[in-house]
């Protein structure tokens, strides 16, 4: 696994995040987290992948 490493982005933009958790509460957890700390578009709805735990 890749070391994650902090960037600081000079100009505002657009940022992806695609969370990946094994439930639906521990992913609600983490967006509202980060909805708290920055400019986000809020909580979106959770997909399941069928036959995949989470």
């Amino acid at each position: 696994m890749k070391q994650i490493d902090e960037q600081h982005v000079s100009r505002p933009g657009l940022v992806v995040l695609d969370i990946t958790t094994s439930d639906e509460a521990t992913a609600r957890a983490v967006m509202a987290d980060l909805e708290q700390r920055w400019a986000t578009s809020g909580i979106t709805p959770v997909r399941r992948e069928p036959g995949h735990r989470g």
